[in-house]
């Protein structure tokens, strides 16, 4: 059945439907399957996002006819097919009227991307008008609350070293205390592996005040203030309360030095919102293991990486993990350094739209993925600062000298790049920096030809 007449009107155009505010605009790339025509396509797709089904329906009235997604604008040649979403049309909490991703999601990525007539269907951008944005939470807490933690400027306060613990698994409560000892001595920030919590060999009841002991005396030792991101994820509600509610009891007076970090998009937006709304005196650490699914450039459905992270500072997320933009061992490009900027500043141009976010807190670049001291100032350079954090598990373990060698070894990459000095002459008047070269000679080969005669190391 060919609903174009009805869920299509290419009069629209971009620029009033957003002066106007009423719509949230989705980009896709959309491919019909063969034998079908694209506008036809187009708006069954848009159909099925909204009011419409395969047939004409006897209780249609005048006014459900208003709330229909419409697709204002396709390019067959490109891909790219737009539609605009009434606000309307999006659940509302019976609790205090705001919106919830989770009805957005339904709809926009919803039974449309699985419709027999369509080959592929993936979101590569969206945008929010101003009313959607004041009916999310957005981040309670940012990257200059942890600056004030640890002593630093409010604006500016720039590179925040950090871990993960490794080996991600198979660690018992003490070795595990013991590695994160070892590197709090020289960094400032460790986070759980997504799937640390509650193992058998490693029970939460015990580790935790392990952990914290282990906080304590770095602290003393290093006369630093050091930050500790715990996995709260669970598949029940209550379940979360009590992991967060121990690890905030466990940590006592340095409670404000805890993060909960939540596996955002296994968990779903549920999860994020228990975090935020529950919690919003903790830093929401989102990390976003398993979103390659579909964020992918090789998978031709869901969305893109671009879009998860702009949909999880809405939803409040304060930090989340942008990958290494093609500098660590996850997939990714230079050019992804979009993500950061788009979450990061309180406005900026997404692949296809100009979004703008009236004041909601940042959103914090989180990067991981293969990083080291060798690494990072390429990654700097690449991106224009370095008010991020960087969780480098191997960068920090696999240090020839120590877990402590590895985290100061990462700092001084990022004063490195920001004195503008020469990484080699640099390793030259920095010892930890220096030895990173042996940690990783295979990536000092590459990106320092010569290293060895210039640093006077010997095969």
């Amino acid at each position: 059945m060919d609903q174009s007449n009805r869920y299509t009107d290419l009069s629209l155009t971009e620029a009033d439907l957003i002066k106007g505010g009423k719509h949230i605009l989705v980009a896709y790339k959309m491919k019909p399957k063969a034998g079908h025509g694209y506008l036809e396509a187009a708006a069954h797709f848009a159909a099925e996002s909204s009011t419409g089904t395969n047939v004409e329906v006897s209780t249609t009235d005048d006014f459900t006819r208003g709330v229909d997604a419409l697709v204002y604008s396709i390019d067959e040649a490109t891909e790219d097919m737009r539609i605009a979403y009434p606000l309307d049309l999006f659940d509302r909490n019976i609790t205090d009227g705001r919106m919830m991703m989770v009805s957005i999601l339904t709809l926009i990525i919803g039974n449309n991307q699985g419709m027999g007539d369509i080959q592929h269907a993936k979101i590569h951008d969206i945008y929010f008008p101003e009313r959607a944005i004041q009916l999310f939470d957005g981040p309670s807490k940012d990257i200059t609350d942890l600056w004030r933690i640890l002593g630093r400027p409010m604006k500016d306060g720039g590179y925040i070293a950090g871990t993960i613990i490794k080996p991600k698994l198979g660690l018992r409560p003490e070795p595990f205390a013991a590695a994160a000892y070892q590197f709090w001595l020289g960094g400032d920030f460790i986070k759980n592996d997504e799937p640390q919590g509650n193992q058998v060999f490693c029970p939460a009841k015990k580790v935790y005040p392990l952990v914290y002991d282990a906080m304590k005396r770095a602290q003393d030792e290093t006369g630093q203030a050091k930050i500790f991101s715990a996995n709260i994820t669970a598949d029940d509600h209550y379940e979360m309360l009590a992991r967060a509610d121990l690890i905030l009891e466990t940590f006592g007076p340095d409670a404000d030095k805890v993060a909960f970090l939540v596996d955002g998009f296994v968990g779903g937006p549920g999860m994020i919102t228990t975090a935020r709304r529950q919690y919003p005196n903790q830093y929401l650490h989102y990390h976003r293991a398993g979103h390659g699914m579909i964020t992918s450039p090789s998978a031709k459905r869901g969305y893109t990486a671009f879009v998860l992270a702009k949909i999880a500072r809405l939803q409040g997320a304060s930090g989340i993990h942008v990958g290494t933009m093609g500098y660590g061992k996850m997939e990714g490009e230079t050019s992804d350094k979009g993500i950061a900027y788009m979450i990061e500043r309180d406005e900026a141009q997404g692949p296809v739209y100009y979004q703008k976010w009236y004041g909601m807190k940042p959103t914090t670049p989180i990067i991981s993925g293969g990083m080291n001291a060798l690494r990072l100032p390429g990654f700097f350079e690449n991106l224009g600062h370095g008010n991020v954090i960087n969780t480098s598990g191997g960068g920090a373990y696999g240090h020839i000298d120590s877990p402590a060698a590895g985290a100061i070894s990462l700092r001084q990459a990022y004063e490195c790049w920001k004195s503008g000095a020469d990484p080699i002459a640099y390793a030259k008047e920095h010892p930890e920096f220096a030895r990173a070269f042996a940690s990783f000679p295979g990536d000092a080969d590459k990106l320092y030809p010569g290293w060895r005669e210039k640093l006077g190391v010997h095969r």
